[in-house]
């Protein structure tokens, strides 16, 4: 199964956005670090990044017809994820920085923009109905990943990607409750987007007749 042709070009203009935070983001990388693979590697320290990331490869993958990454499936687990990190973002870090500059500008790309734009596209574009309860579990994956490989990060070079799973000043009670709230709160919310893509694919089904019946009056 492979995407309309407008949804194509809305997946290839919503990957933009992730695209261009990306490169702003690489550019600041950059200046503080002065290698690009110095650079690369600090900017993978953060889920952000990752999640911008793949988002964008599944989203060009898309745009170009690819089989996999035009997968209902696929599509709504980068949807959720997007809406992870923005969510995450204006509740938990928003007040814990000030940015300016390109950083400020790729901060509002991936933190802001791309959950913003990708959300619509999901919820119009994406075909409906083929969602199953399982699919949550699958899109967890990524970010129960990422949580160990933070930590290990962060045992190794004493920086924390994000204060509230900061053990050494948090401890591990305080890490781990907030990391099972974070994944509790994203399993439910992704068995209430299967809900609603069989509610909408259920509605669509039964316009579909309705709809070529019309058609075919009018011809």
């Amino acid at each position: 199964m492979t995407l309309s042709p407008v949804a194509r070009i809305a997946a290839f203009l919503v990957a933009l956005i992730a695209v261009a935070g990306l490169a702003i983001q690489v550019t600041v990388s950059l200046e503080k670090t002065g290698a690009v693979p110095a650079a690369l590697w600090s900017m993978l320290r953060f889920f952000t990044i990752i999640g911008n990331g793949v988002t964008a490869l599944v989203l060009l993958g898309a745009a170009l017809g690819l089989r996999w990454p035009s997968r209902p499936a696929v599509l709504g687990g980068v949807t959720l994820i997007m809406g992870l990190i923005g969510v995450v973002y204006a509740t938990l870090l928003r007040n814990t920085e000030h940015l300016v500059g390109h950083a400020q500008i790729a901060n509002y790309l991936m933190h802001y923009a791309m959950p913003a734009a990708i959300a619509p596209f999901w919820l119009l574009l994406v075909p409906k109905g083929g969602l199953t309860r399982i699919d949550p579990l699958n899109w967890a994956l990524l970010p129960l990943a990422y949580f160990p490989y933070a930590l290990v990060r962060a045992h190794l070079d004493g920086k924390y990607p994000y204060p509230f799973i900061n053990v050494a000043q948090l401890g591990w009670a305080h890490v781990l409750t907030t990391a099972a709230i974070i994944t509790m709160a994203f399993l439910l919310t992704g068995l209430a987007m299967v809900w609603l893509d069989r509610m909408l694919g259920r509605s669509r089904k039964a316009k579909a007749p309705v709809e070529a019946a019309a058609m075919a009056s009018e011809a």
